[in-house]
């Protein structure tokens, strides 16, 4: 490995963990109430509105089914209005964290699914609110499923910060474009693999711990 390498992939390093952490940050914070409402307010639950629900699960549908690399592209007015820019790794986080809200949503969701209605009955009978019963109930019944859908989404993420790189995101994918493929330095290209590859492995491994310790079963 060249000396010129190290501090490229070491600030491409930086840049891509900068986007992950900071987007699925925000992501979570709207993603998982989505969840939520996903959830509590299908046919039978304990907030049911199934008019309400559909319109929301459609909306939901609609911008996952946009590949993400159109989403970049078509919001780029909407990503300059917020950060004044379309181009670089905090422009980048607007779609990323757009793209990750509404699978944060039905993985949050689907683990909700998971957890024994009887449970929530037990909770109505003594008397509990909805509100009471998702946060003392819901929530942490599936708190290890949600960890481990979570862990999912951030390795979802990771792919596309590199996916990122091609349009002038920054972080790793910027760096095998610009210096890997462009410039026709292929160990570049190999040593970005290889570090998305490690940083996927090591999320998946402490997601799984994770899951594992909260896990009650």
């Amino acid at each position: 490995m060249s000396a010129d390498m190290i501090p490229l992939l070491s600030k491409a390093l930086g840049e891509t963990v900068y986007m992950v952490v900071i987007s699925m940050v925000i992501a979570s914070v709207i993603g998982i109430p989505l969840g939520v409402l996903l959830h509590t307010t299908s046919k039978g639950q304990i907030l049911a509105a199934p008019a309400f629900n559909r319109v929301l699960g459609s909306i939901v549908n609609a911008i996952r089914s946009i590949p993400f690399i159109i989403l970049m592209v078509a919001i780029i007015p909407l990503t300059r209005l917020i950060v004044g820019s379309a181009i670089g790794t905090t422009a980048a986080m607007v779609p990323l964290v757009l793209a990750s809200i509404p699978f944060i949503g039905r993985q949050v969701e689907t683990s909700l699914k998971e957890v024994p209605y009887g449970l929530v009955e037990a909770a109505q009978s003594m008397g509990a609110t909805p509100f009471q019963i998702i946060w003392k109930v819901l929530l942490p019944e599936s708190r290890a499923s949600i960890t481990a859908q979570l862990t999912t989404v951030i390795i979802s993420l990771v792919g596309e910060s590199a996916m990122a790189g091609a349009i002038g995101g920054g972080g790793l994918g910027d760096l095998a474009i610009r210096y890997g493929y462009q410039r026709f330095r292929p160990e570049i290209m190999i040593a970005t693999v290889i570090i998305l590859i490690v940083l996927v492995q090591l999320v998946q491994y402490i997601g799984n711990t994770i899951a594992r310790k909260l896990d009650k079963k």
